[in-house]
């Protein structure tokens, strides 16, 4: 350990991964947009700094991830107070759980995209919390308004990371009990109507229950994360691919992802009945075809405007 900015001490650990770790692969899915203030990347292509703001079970805390060169070892730094959790966590979040050995890509574009990006693995973030509050921000909504609705949460609500250099705007969310907290003319100002802002709420009352999930299996973790009313099975999916590095958590009721995996599949748009039947030979890796096809840049094809962010809420 050595001292940091101000009068933080940052701590520092070094990991070598058995494989080559794609660490933007393998945390894209953690960053909300390109504007997300908890999540920064800075320096160049060859090296690349990932930068996150985390509220970990022992405080808050700043991550920085890079990978040393062509040797593939990954450096981590951490400030604050949950720095040791954080560190202890890293290769965990970057898929050292992982076991794709399982997975055997059958489709021609599907075993490409598995040849393109063979070191993918699905990360455990390891807080329920982090993960559930944007995916229940981006519910029945354009992209552009939920990342415009978690960022507006959390600067409005969040605090500036630990140790976190100030030219990198690094965040943290807000804790649950300062969830609890937000008066409901607050949510809307945000831009996230009542129905989401009352999710939100429901499941930061029983956060500490829904922590616990990250202990049990993956199956379980789906039917305690369901009992929260307004969580239902894309939320959940959404949940558990991020935090309990589900590998089979397909993000069903998604409006995008039934007609993406049938376009590159079997070359026709389909809906959530003929994905279950169309992903049934990978069971148990479902979520790993979904996202190697998104790595690839496999969609529908898509025409016309976009779908305009809603107006009639307050900013």
């Amino acid at each position: 350990m050595r001292r940091g900015r101000g009068a933080l001490m940052v701590a520092t650990r070094i990991w070598t991964p058995a494989w080559p770790c794609p660490v933007g692969q393998v945390w894209s899915t953690w960053r909300r947009g390109a504007g997300d203030p908890t999540y920064r990347i800075t320096g160049a292509d060859g090296v690349r700094h990932h930068w996150r703001g985390l509220r970990t079970p022992e405080g808050a805390a700043t991550l920085a991830v890079r990978v040393r060169g062509s040797e593939g070892v990954v450096e981590a730094s951490a400030w604050g107070e949950g720095a040791a959790w954080a560190l202890e966590h890293v290769p965990a979040m970057l898929g050292a759980d992982d076991d794709p050995t399982g997975f055997t890509p059958r489709h021609p574009l599907l075993v490409a995209a598995h040849r393109a990006h063979p070191h993918f693995r699905v990360g455990r973030g390891g807080v329920v919390m982090a993960a559930l509050v944007p995916a229940v921000i981006e519910q029945k909504v354009t992209g552009q308004e939920a990342f415009a609705g978690f960022r507006r949460l959390v600067r409005r609500f969040g605090t500036h990371a630990p140790g976190a250099p100030e030219e990198i705007d690094l965040w943290l969310p807000p804790t649950p009990e300062e969830l609890r907290h937000i008066p409901s003319w607050e949510w809307l100002r945000l831009g996230i109507d009542h129905a989401r802002s009352t999710t939100v709420l429901r499941a930061a009352s029983v956060s500490a229950g829904l922590e616990r999930t990250l202990a049990g299996s993956f199956s379980a973790a789906d039917a305690r994360l369901r009992t929260v009313p307004g969580i239902g099975v894309w939320t959940s999916a959404e949940v558990r691919s991020r935090a309990h590095g589900d590998p089979d958590a397909v993000a069903f009721g998604d409006y995008h992802v039934a007609r993406n995996i049938g376009w590159a599949l079997i070359g026709e748009q389909i809906d959530d009945d003929a994905l279950l039947e169309l992903l049934e030979p990978y069971r148990g890796q479902r979520y790993r075809v979904q996202r190697l096809l998104e790595l690839a840049g496999h969609h529908h094809p898509r025409h016309g405007a976009r779908m305009a962010p809603r107006t009639h809420l307050p900013r």
